[in-house]
């Protein structure tokens, strides 16, 4: 493998990561309240990093498959490093590793806080965090080739190595104008949903910071309460319909854009099971809530379900209530979304609904197999049979998935969180969900966590964003041999 690619393609992330932290300084600027120097020596430091890195190692070479996928994973890890830096020179954070922490989970969309006073800290920091979700949840690698001219075959491979999910495809022929147009269409979802919070009673503000959040599938908030700070069934309403949205596969609707209408959406076999998810889970969530006598109005109980449903499964993690006092069925249902996750090419995390569609098509196949041993058993998806490869693909994730849940649960026991917390917390953080329950829950951060629990967690915050197989080649010893 050659490096020079690797390292020239990270020193211009940098510079780009440093110059985009003006934006916020810009914000710091305006508000008076103490924290543009933070991000002043934050951005220099990022954009001088970056101009070392790249002359120092400067190419015209395009990255290979290899470089791809170390260009990617690296990128990344270096974005949530330099992206710490604010928290740290300001103090929102007490230590690096929590600014590093707090950053990953950001730029993961991930929503994990270690900050505990959220109210307390200002305009910049706050509008930082929200930012860190919006660039993480098109991808970093993605914007990269979408802002920067010559992103040809390398471009190519960098976007496979980072978009989500078992089958990330180009929109139109050349990948620099798939990239701008995913960002279009994010773009566009951004500002009508922020105009829509606007008129539903939040502050401009709140409205940028909570669509930034919302269309990433991250869930940061600017309160403490998360979205529960306001009481509004308007605003629960638009954030529920905007993270329904950014949990639906971008490429969808850029082909309904381009003419196809509805039938896009209704062909499609994986956004239809999405639904199915979504209505069987809030309906159940409702009816248990009622029975159990949490809500007595009936349709306080459907909004605050269908809120939480949809939240968790496209790995948002705002919350309008406690969902941690809920009853243990309702849990359980938020615990198995948490697995679930949204579709393929979206901006949210975790296995995928199309995956899971895959693996359940897969068994029942087997199960039939049995009773007719001669049949043909490859699943089918929008009418056209699986390929043997892409069902082993799909299979090897699905493992890798679960053996690094049962892994990081093992490690965080170890760390003396209770059996409830460590599967919460890595389940919610793997599956770049955010909230957990029990000491993670909901209402509370994750500072209670130890140090090097904090770093397993980030870990699985990377692993989950990047799927796995981006992160794990990097550990194979034929990776970096020659050739």
């Amino acid at each position: 493998m050659d490096i020079k690619p690797v390292f020239n393609m990270v020193g211009i992330l940098a510079i780009l990561l440093g110059l985009l932290m003006l934006i916020p300084m810009s914000i710091s600027v305006y508000s008076h309240q103490g924290d543009v120097w933070p991000f002043f020596a934050a951005a220099a430091i990022s954009v001088v990093l970056g101009v070392l890195i790249k002359k120092s190692l400067h190419t015209s070479k395009d990255p290979g498959i290899k470089e791809s996928f170390a260009i990617v994973t690296l990128g990344w890890i270096t974005a949530a490093a330099l992206g710490a830096l604010p928290f740290v020179f300001y103090g929102a954070c007490p230590s690096y590793t929590d600014a590093f922490f707090e950053a990953m989970s950001g730029l993961t969309t991930t929503g994990a806080t270690v900050i505990g006073n959220i109210e307390a800290q200002p305009n910049g920091i706050l509008f930082w965090r929200s930012f860190l979700h919006w660039l993480g949840g098109m991808g970093i690698i993605v914007l990269f080739i979408a802002v920067l001219p010559g992103a040809g075959v390398g471009g190519s491979r960098l976007f496979k190595a980072e978009v989500p999910g078992p089958l990330p495809e180009r929109i139109v022929p050349r990948i620099k104008e798939t990239a701008k147009t995913l960002w279009m269409i994010y773009v566009g979802f951004t500002v009508v949903e922020i105009v829509l919070l606007c008129l539903g009673g939040m502050s401009l503000f709140d409205s940028v910071n909570h669509a930034f959040a919302t269309m990433a599938t991250g869930g940061f908030s600017t309160k403490a309460a998360s979205v529960g700070a306001w009481k509004s069934p308007v605003i629960h309403w638009v954030i529920t319909v905007f993270m329904l949205l950014a949990g639906v596969n971008f490429t969808l609707y850029f082909r309904a854009l381009n003419g196809r209408s509805l039938k896009t959406f209704l062909h499609d076999a994986e956004f239809k099971f999405y639904l199915f998810v979504i209505v069987a889970a809030t309906a159940l969530v409702t009816l248990n809530l009622c029975i159990s006598g949490t809500f007595r109005d009936i349709i306080q109980a459907f909004r605050h379900s269908a809120f939480q449903v949809v939240s968790i499964i496209t790995t948002t993690g705002f919350a309008t209530v406690d969902f941690d006092t809920w009853p243990s069925f309702s849990k359980m249902v938020l615990i198995t979304l948490m697995f679930i996750g949204g579709c393929a090419g979206s901006t949210a995390g975790s296995i995928k609904v199309g995956r899971v569609l895959v693996l359940l098509k897969h068994t029942y196949k087997e199960v039939f197999q049995f009773i007719y041993p001669r049949a043909v058993t490859l699943p089918k998806i929008n009418g056209f049979p699986v390929s043997e490869r892409m069902l082993r693909t799909i299979t090897a994730f699905f493992f890798l998935y679960m053996l690094t849940f049962a892994g990081s649960v093992l490690i965080m026991t170890g760390f003396g969180l209770d059996l409830i917390s460590a599967c919460s917390a890595v389940a919610a953080t793997l599956g770049n969900v955010g909230p957990g329950l029990m000491i993670v829950g909901p209402t509370l951060t994750y500072q209670p966590i130890p140090t090097l629990g904090k770093w397993v967690l980030s870990t699985c915050m990377l692993l989950g964003r990047l799927e796995l197989f981006t992160v794990l080649v990097l550990f194979i010893p034929e990776f970096w041999r020659r050739g």
